[in-house]
């Protein structure tokens, strides 16, 4: 008799619509930062800081940054990992490219826009964590000291962020940096509450 409790595998059309949509979500934030100019933190506040300092776009930045992380996400994360996050990060960079010209907001608070954006992120980061897959850098290295080390990747990914964030006060102007700050918070409380060792088994 089979263990009904035993997780089941995911199937590639489940991986690829949960990497879609977890990317999707992830898109929609940033362009709700981008909107009220905002950033976030990890690899792809990074790249909003060099998209302010040199006009590339943050597309093509983002897609850069990332590739050193590869070796090690090979390495310790494994094979189809950093397949699916090769692919994950591929797919956000054209989306970000895309997007603003299909998609537009005339009125966005901040606080809204920290809020909904940073629920949007933990959302988009947890889509694709539970189906192996995330978007490289910061995201990388707390899920690895998840599984090795069994540290929360919530509160890993809000120490990273305002890492970031900090080298962000060059470029942004105290009241936006607070809501970057506030957007970062909300996102790695969402991924420590909803993603901890051992909750979900799925693979």
């Amino acid at each position: 008799m089979s263990d009904l409790t035993a997780p089941s595998p995911h199937t590639p059309f489940e991986d690829a619509q949960a990497i879609f949509t977890g990317t999707l979500f992830i898109s929609l934030a940033l362009i709700l930062f981008n909107q009220v100019g905002m950033i976030t933190g990890g690899t792809a506040g990074a790249a909003f800081v060099l998209s302010h300092l040199t006009g590339i776009s943050f597309g093509k930045l983002f897609f850069a940054i990332n590739l050193p992380f590869y070796g090690f996400s090979w390495k310790h994360m494994g094979r189809e990992f950093t397949l699916k996050t090769f692919g994950a990060i591929t797919l956000l960079s054209l989306m970000t490219e895309f997007s603003p010209a299909l998609f537009a907001i005339d009125r966005l608070h901040p606080a809204y826009a920290a809020i909904l954006g940073g629920l949007l992120l933990g959302s988009g980061v947890l889509f694709l964590a539970r189906h192996r897959a995330s978007l490289g850098g910061a995201t990388v290295i707390s899920l690895y000291l998840q599984q090795s080390r069994h540290w929360r990747a919530g509160k890993i990914q809000i120490g990273m962020d305002l890492a970031v964030l900090a080298t962000a006060a060059a470029v942004l102007p105290p009241p936006k940096l607070g809501y970057s700050v506030l957007g970062a918070v909300v996102m790695g409380l969402f991924i420590a509450i909803n993603h901890r060792p051992g909750r979900y088994n799925g693979t």
